[in-house]
């Protein structure tokens, strides 16, 4: 079973979870950058309820991590330009104006922000994201193990029937060749009965043959008596 410990200590279990985002907005909303993609630190700080420089240690501290998780900072002409790019989509927003960055400015994506949630152990609602996931990770879990005794079931089955398969292979070998028979002896019989209807049709026109015949002579009967009777 994961745990949050192992979650907090371990790298390689937080790298299988960072597809989970969902988790964040499961437990509180994040108030996003006018791009829809970015946060400051000051937001984070502000999604966990905890100090600015709480989230800057931690940064420090993970640095390398989270910057293969989205966070850059941004200076000089970059810093200028993320700056227009949202002084143009914050325009639309009556009654507020966009907050600059004097010289620098760190960027999380909400990859970042699910990092900072699985390493920050003083907020209650870093614990609550990673509570999230350890129960959805735990119940995935428990949902391959119940399908691997499912399919270990299955395989027993199969056994079973592979056993029974090899018995019956020799009846159904038997079961082949009597069929076969039966079919050599039907064409056996076919055939005589073939012959036999050619013999029928044969003597049916001997019949008829033998009928004109006998009209004939009837007929030939017939004359002689008239002939008689004339004399």
């Amino acid at each position: 079973m994961l745990t949050e410990v192992a979650l907090l200590e371990s790298r390689a279990l937080r790298v299988e979870q960072m597809g989970r985002v969902d988790a964040l907005d499961k437990v509180k909303g994040l108030v996003m950058l006018p791009d829809g993609i970015h946060v400051r630190t000051e937001d984070v700080a502000r999604y966990f309820e905890v100090s600015t420089g709480a989230v800057k240690k931690l940064v420090q501290r993970h640095r390398a991590e989270m910057e293969e998780n989205g966070l850059k900072l941004l200076r000089g002409a970059d810093l200028r330009t993320f700056h227009g790019d949202m002084l143009s989509l914050w325009s639309g927003e009556e009654g507020q104006s966009y907050p600059q960055a004097a010289t620098q400015l760190t960027l999380y994506t909400r990859r970042t922000v699910l990092n900072v949630a699985m390493l920050l152990r003083d907020s209650d609602i870093a614990r609550c994201v990673r509570t999230y996931l350890l129960d959805a990770e735990n119940e995935l879990r428990a949902g391959y193990v119940s399908l691997d005794r499912r399919v270990t079931r299955v395989e027993s089955c199969l056994a079973g029937v592979g056993t029974a398969l090899q018995e019956l292979g020799p009846v159904l070998d038997r079961m082949s060749y009597r069929l076969d028979s039966l079919d050599r002896r039907l064409d056996a019989t076919n055939q005589v009965v073939g012959a036999i209807s050619v013999r029928l049709c044969d003597m049916a026109d001997d019949i008829v043959r033998i009928d004109t015949r006998m009209d004939d002579m009837a007929q030939g009967l017939k004359d002689l008596r008239r002939r008689r009777h004339r004399c």
